[in-house]
């Protein structure tokens, strides 16, 4: 009997034993804070995910620690406090409002989020807990800009420049015309001497297509959403852009509609198949849309640094077959079927002449580009680029750092061009604007180089 009861003990403690390891084996939990990031301001959004079996925890408390203080901001006996939902099957995910706006006991200074969450085991024998922080920085205070260089005036479809300073140094800051913004790049790149961390300098433009009257202002802008913006050009300038009516007829369709197609798999036609007056218009219409995402997706990539000096230097000896904005009307068999705005200048000499580099560059694209044939794109540095189209042969690779009057190639009639020629354009920000002023001596001088020997003279 006693062996009896002896085994049976065994048998109990076995089984309670089995029983408590198979608890210890359960999943552990997991947390990630997915927001914020590293700084938290005005306003903004907290975001944890915590993991565990089925989505399920017994305790979850969220509360920042700052100066001593402990501030509840979550806890899942109080859901009110923010929202909760299921991820996924094994994830719940806690988002509230978090800021000054919200959690008003926010100072400036540094922080700590903190997340604590338990979950009961397997019949209730284990608790299964984990914890996650994350240091902050809470800036209840804008950024800071001003405006160190004067004389700013904007040719509209033109480009102008900015020397300023942006504090703290860790802030995005530009130029914002409209709804677009071009960066500020560190003013040393540019050869600012002397120049510390918090002057910038960014180029600009006002778009052909843009107003007039189209807001431009200096900004910086911290990663909790605090913007600061400053105006400073003193005057806009209109520029008349010209008008002109294109005859296609079937010859240059037959030639240059099926070549393009073959290039551009994106259209999705095929090329036997195509009604060319339908898709020459999806060619000058989506295609060159297209080109235009791509060319300001390369821009992304500019150099921090001005590669380039002096004015640009324009094809020698050509015939302007057409400028910058001239707004195009075209027609077939004496109907319109489109219309599209041409940003560039037609440069024409001679069948495959030489084509150099108006400056010095690196080359960021040699490959056929949709309507603009064989193409090869520059960057300058600090957004700038050029670009030549309609090229019957490159001599330059991507990657390829290039001085000016280096030879690109040879000027053809590839892409959508009637004849041989060269299209050239300067590009900021990736975006076409006026060559004009680049190719002039004395913009170069008035609106670039004496703003950057003003800043340094004004910084010693």
């Amino acid at each position: 009997m006693v062996r009896w009861i002896l085994a049976l003990l065994v048998l109990v403690l076995a089984a309670a034993g089995g029983l408590f390891a198979l608890a210890g084996r359960s999943v552990p939990l997991s947390i990630e804070i997915t927001q914020p990031q590293r700084i938290v301001g005005q306003a903004g959004t907290l975001e944890v995910l915590v993991g565990a079996p089925d989505a399920r925890v017994d305790t979850l408390t969220i509360a920042l620690e700052q100066n001593g203080t402990t501030v509840p901001l979550f806890a899942l006996d109080a859901p009110q406090t923010g929202a909760i939902a299921q991820a996924d099957a094994d994830h719940l995910k806690i988002t509230r409002p978090f800021g000054k706006q919200s959690v008003p006991e926010l100072q400036s200074g540094a922080a700590r989020v903190v997340v604590r969450a338990t979950r009961r085991s397997f019949l209730g024998l284990r608790t299964s807990a984990a914890n996650a922080a994350r240091d902050v920085q809470i800036r209840l205070e804008p950024p800071r800009v001003a405006v160190l260089s004067t004389h700013h005036y904007v040719n509209h479809g033109g480009a102008e420049m900015v020397v300023y300073r942006a504090t703290p140094p860790d802030v995005t800051s530009g130029v914002r015309v409209g709804d677009i913004e071009y960066l500020g790049y560190p003013a040393s790149g540019a050869g600012l001497a002397g120049a510390d961390e918090n002057t910038k300098v960014a180029f600009f433009a006002l778009l052909h297509d843009q107003d007039l009257d189209t807001p431009i202002a200096a900004f910086a802008r911290d990663e909790a959403g605090n913007e600061v913006k400053t105006s400073f050009v003193e005057k806009v300038f209109p520029k008349p852009f010209r008008k002109s009516r294109i005859a296609i007829d079937d010859r240059f369709l037959q030639r240059v509609v099926p070549e393009i197609l073959t290039h551009a798999p994106e259209l999705k036609v095929a090329p036997a198949s195509a009604d060319l007056v339908e898709e020459f218009v999806k060619v000058n219409s989506d295609l060159r849309r297209l080109n235009g995402e791509r060319i300001l997706g390369l821009a992304q990539a500019t150099d921090p640094a001005k590669l380039w000096s002096g004015p640009f230097l324009p094809l020698g000896n050509a015939q302007v077959e057409a400028g910058f904005a001239d707004h195009r009307t075209y027609f077939y068999k004496g109907k319109e079927i489109d219309q599209q705005v041409h940003l560039g200048f037609d440069l024409a000499v001679t069948s495959a002449i030489p084509v150099a580099a108006e400056n010095s560059g690196k080359v960021r694209l040699a490959e056929w580009l949709g309507i603009y044939g064989n193409c090869v794109i520059l960057d300058h540095g600090m957004g700038i680029g050029s670009l030549y189209a309609h090229l019957s042969v490159v001599d330059v690779k991507p990657g390829d750092s290039v001085t000016k009057g280096q030879v690109l190639g040879r000027s053809g009639m590839t892409g959508l061009a009637a004849g041989d020629h060269l299209h050239f354009t300067m590009l900021v920000g990736g975006r076409p604007v006026n060559p004009v002023e680049w190719w002039d001596p004395h913009w170069i001088q008035d609106r670039v180089d004496r703003k950057l020997g003003s800043a340094e003279a004004a910084g010693r």
